[in-house]
């Protein structure tokens, strides 16, 4: 069922009308969030953005040409003065200050309490990588956020009857929402009959519901931006937030935000990001899951760059040291935050001996970033809070560490781009299979964040392992630490064994979407070529 707006129905903010706007999937309540004024302000930002986005997206295709034909990323020559010369980004917040532990998870009411709940600094509200974009989770997603910032969600278990209910506002984390990266499209709203960028929806229809109300308790809006690649794509979020400022009546830099540091280009473009977004923008942060995605994705022609199994690529592989502690830099010389990355353990009940030993290793990881001069971290499952709180606590007793400046940090292109050492071992191979293929009929069937195997996984943990798997199989001569070549014949044996590995499919999220995502990670791989995001084939496949 389809809701056309057409130039009879109610106006936008500054009295256009919403013609030329169709949503082709309409719900029970849809009308609440989605009223007529939202829909104008979308058809007006949609027609001032899309073309530039498009733009952006070709340039990406014409840059990966070039990786794939043998080049390399490197700092820009045509913006050394931005990096060279003295400057500082805007005041941060005094709600964002203090954001040494963050609790990040997908938008249905239970999580959306929980996380706030959940004695972490930040809760980011993720309509990106944790959740799968059907129309219903877009649409709950919205009216939890909105319910939250009202301070009126409750949310109460289906079966158990177990209740859920906010906490005072001030026992809250504070909120940021995470929108979808410009490479995605929301097919269920048309402007002019093209789809417009998932993200601007993501971010105009919070804003629309909830600037006002966070304004007004000094809490934002604020979101964190995905998947940037370049200081011009930066500067088109500006000129977007810019926009919805302006139609809402907001002040100019009302919106703040925090770019995630996730592809191997924009490592090479802090200084620019950060400049592009100076009077809104108070952080970067290390997405080290994405960015490993990136890095193999940007390198997939070149074999001599293939990197082992994922269990081996750490934060202490130097390629990544390096990464993050570049990025310390940058933010700490411009007076922005330098946000660590996630952890992405989840607690193993049934064995103790297996969970200290996981536990153990959050407690390094977070140490080695406190240590490094991070002023925050990232964490998947609220049991993990108090490990993370205890080592910043103890390390830093100010709220930030804008003031460890790491001058003694010199990174160079090639410390930036160098592969690291390391195997790929039978179960390194199977496991890649398995992520895949649970994370891809868990998607499909709803469900954007998955715990596998005592880790959550998410769209960016699920890249890294099929990408792995498309470089190993058309690298040529990429063998297993036993000497077996990784050939078409090898895969399909392990997708063949894969029922067998997974046991019965009903006590799986998404179990019923196996055949599916096996068919489509055989597809994918097999191609010539890579595809560049799983979501993009996957999200024909929803709704």
């Amino acid at each position: 069922m389809s809701q056309t707006a057409n130039a009879n129905s109610p106006t936008s903010p500054n009295g256009r009308p919403t013609a030329g706007l169709t949503l082709t999937k309409k719900l029970n309540g849809q009308e609440q969030i989605l009223p007529a004024s939202l829909l104008g302000l979308l058809v007006s930002l949609h027609r001032e953005i899309e073309p530039e986005r498009q733009i952006r997206l070709a340039a990406r295709r014409e840059r990966q040409a070039f990786f794939d034909a043998g080049g390399v990323p490197d700092f820009r020559a045509d913006t050394q003065k931005i990096r060279e010369d003295d400057w500082k980004v805007a005041p941060v917040p005094q709600a964002l200050q203090d954001r040494r532990v963050e609790i990040t998870g997908p938008v249905d009411p239970k999580m959306v309490i929980n996380a706030l709940n959940s004695g972490a600094k930040v809760y980011m509200a993720d309509f990106e990588d944790s959740t799968a974009p059907n129309w219903e989770n877009l649409m709950i997603g919205q009216r939890s956020l909105s319910e939250a910032v009202k301070g009126t969600l409750t949310y109460t278990a289906p079966g158990t009857g177990k209740h859920y209910a906010l906490r005072p506002y001030e026992e809250q984390a504070v909120l940021l929402v995470r929108p979808r990266g410009w490479h995605l499209s929301e097919r269920h709203v048309l402007v002019d009959g093209e789809p417009m960028a998932g993200g601007l929806f993501d971010m105009a229809v919070f804003a629309w519901h909830n600037a006002k109300a966070l304004m007004a308790k000094d809490r934002g809006p604020y979101f964190y931006l995905p998947k940037l690649q370049t200081m011009e794509e930066a500067a088109l979020w500006e000129r977007a937030m810019a926009h919805i400022e302006a139609m809402l009546g907001l002040p100019q830099g009302q919106m703040k935000v925090t770019v995630l540091i996730e592809t191997l280009p924009a490592v090479f473009e802090m200084h620019e990001i950060l400049h592009a977004l100076r009077n809104r923008i108070v952080g970067l942060n290390c997405g080290r899951w994405d960015y490993i995605f990136s890095y193999i994705k940007t390198f997939r022609r070149h074999n001599d760059r293939v990197l082992p199994e994922r269990g081996q690529v750490t934060m202490t592989q130097p390629f990544l040291k390096a990464y993050s502690e570049l990025l310390i830099q940058t933010c700490h010389r411009r007076g922005a935050h330098a946000m660590g990355g996630m952890a992405a353990q989840i607690p193993i009940n049934n064995d103790e001996a297996a969970n200290e030993q996981a536990m153990a290793r959050v407690r390094a990881d977070k140490l080695r970033e406190v240590t490094a001069g991070h002023d925050g971290t990232w964490v998947a499952h609220p049991a993990l809070i108090p490990i993370a709180q205890a080592i910043f606590d103890e390390y830093m007793p100010t709220p930030n560490q804008h003031h460890k400046l790491r001058e003694d940090v010199h990174v160079t292109r090639d410390d930036l781009i160098r592969p690291c050492e390391g195997s790929i071992t039978r179960e390194g191979l199977e496991g890649n299979v398995e992520v895949c293929v649970r994370y891809l009929a868990a998607w499909l069937d709803g469900n954007g964040c998955v715990p596998i195997h005592n880790l959550m996984e998410d769209a960016a943990t699920a890249e890294i392992s099929r990408t792995q798997l498309w470089q190993w199989l058309h690298a040529g001569n990429v063998h297993l630490n036993d000497g077996t070549l990784i050939d078409l014949a090898l895969f399909e044996s392990v997708l063949r064994n894969l029922p067998n590995r997974l046991g019965d499919r009903s006590t799986l999220i998404g179990g019923g979407r196996i055949d599916d995502a096996i068919a489509l990670l055989d597809r994918l791989s097999r191609s010539e070529e890579l595809v560049d995001f799983l979501t993009l084939p996957a999200y024909e496949r929803i709704d």
